[in-house]
């Protein structure tokens, strides 16, 4: 039963999952919505994705404690409704009010994706406690597949409903239904551990980790501190390259005479999307595996090093190798995520992971926004008044973020003093 249950509810997991990696193609949608809702206003237009992402740190934590009072069920099928109706919203914001666009997209969909995000995590957590990377690893990774998925479909929704600033509020509202499908469906499918079970699985996380913390006991300690901090600044460079993967690939692309180039039915700038959210999957889950036998501390302290190197690589680059870069960032960036979820179960156990981790998260939550706006005033200050963006023009934003996860290795080091007796290894 234990067996066959726990798979169900990984497969439920990734199949949620992958619909939420959504967030992630952001840059599809970013060059449509600035022209036409934000009249050329990048910073505005991102804003929308940083509030989501902020918000969907909140919405786990709201839905983490709801989850352990009620079901997880409930809470991811009310998650799913939620995130519906933020996208079926965003299809009638207009440039009369755009602003709209923050709530409808940024807080509505940001919440309903926190319901669904760390509730699913937390769940299959509990079945497999001496491999949280891997479990970890697989569902996070699916979150990022769901960026490649999504990437081409976006792309040929938007040509549909009439092509780049015209055909993203009917994309909205098919993924909107999407959403509501999906949830649903998965929500049935997914179980906790009870009966034997639960005595089992108990019996077993009680060896990996000794004390289940609450979140009231999880916010006393320095450990949790260090970790949101940690996470914040470990996320900045990442966030940076998805959220302006795409025109950085452009900018390549036409420098050197590609733009015209198709393969697989897409142009070289939308496959620099799909480069990055492809390889941030592939980490998720390669490193996520490999900690379960390296420990944490070694895999993280690996991915920032990769963190403080390749930002660094931006304005060096040239023509196609941009893709070969981006790949890498998503790469060592993916496997962030799938690190501090299990890194969290690992310090303060899995009884309450999914609101504690809802708290770590505002680490993301925080280091995102933040991100997207130096990002943003770098992108506007390159970009002249023909669209065209120079790269060079952006570097500063990208050498903040080489400082950040240099800072982030400090703070693990400390992290790693204090919590010794608390992490896998």
């Amino acid at each position: 039963m234990t067996k066959n249950q726990g798979i169900k509810t990984i497969l439920a997991a990734v199949a949620i999952q992958i619909t939420l990696g959504v967030a992630y193609i952001w840059s599809v949608f970013q060059n449509g919505i600035a022209r036409t809702i934000f009249s050329g206003d990048d910073r505005g237009a991102s804003l929308a994705f940083s509030l989501l992402l902020l918000m969907m740190t909140i919405g786990s934590i709201v839905g983490g404690k709801l989850a352990a009072k009620h079901s997880t069920r409930i809470v991811v099928f009310i998650g799913g409704l939620i995130l519906a109706a933020g996208f079926f919203l965003s299809s009638l914001v207009t440039a009369d009010y755009p602003w709209m666009l923050w709530i409808t997209y940024g807080v509505i969909g940001g919440m309903g994706m926190g319901f669904t995000y760390s509730t699913t995590i937390a769940c299959a957590q509990k079945w497999y406690p001496h491999k949280r990377g891997l479990v970890t690893g697989i569902i996070v990774a699916s979150l990022g597949f769901g960026g490649v998925v999504l990437t081409p479909l976006v792309e040929k929704l938007i040509e549909a409903f009439g092509g780049v600033g015209e055909g993203e509020q009917g994309t909205f509202v098919v993924l909107s239904i999407i959403f509501v499908v999906v949830c649903s469906a998965g929500s049935y499918f997914l179980h906790s551990p009870h009966g034997e079970d639960k005595a089992k699985l108990a019996a077993a996380t009680a060896a990996v980790t000794k004390k289940q913390y609450s979140p009231s006991e999880m916010l006393k300690t320095p450990q949790f501190y260090l970790i949101v901090c940690t996470y914040m600044l470990a996320c900045i460079g990442g966030v940076m390259m998805i959220n302006f993967a795409r025109p950085i690939a452009e900018v390549r692309v036409t420098e050197a005479g590609l733009n015209e180039t198709v393969i697989f039915g897409m142009g070289l700038a939308a496959l620099g999307v799909m480069a990055v959210t492809m390889f941030n999957s592939l980490g998720r889950l390669t490193w996520g595996m490999i900690s379960d036998k390296l420990g944490r501390n070694k895999v993280i302290f690996i991915l920032l090093s990769g963190n403080v190197i390749l930002p660094l690589l931006v304005n060096t680059v040239n023509g196609l190798l941009v893709f070969i870069l981006i790949a890498l960032i998503g790469l060592f960036y993916g496997g962030i995520f799938s690190n501090f979820p299990a890194l969290t179960a690992d310090l303060f156990g899995v009884k309450h992971v999914a609101a504690n981790y809802g708290f770590v998260l505002l680490g993301f939550g925080i280091g995102s926004n933040v991100a997207s706006q130096i990002a943003g005033y770098f992108a506007k200050r390159a970009r002249g008044d023909d669209g065209y963006i120079v790269v060079s023009e952006m570097f500063p934003a990208f050498i903040i973020a080489s400082c950040c996860s240099a800072a982030a290795i400090v703070l693990m080091v400390i992290l790693r003093k204090l919590g010794k007796e608390k992490m896998s290894k």
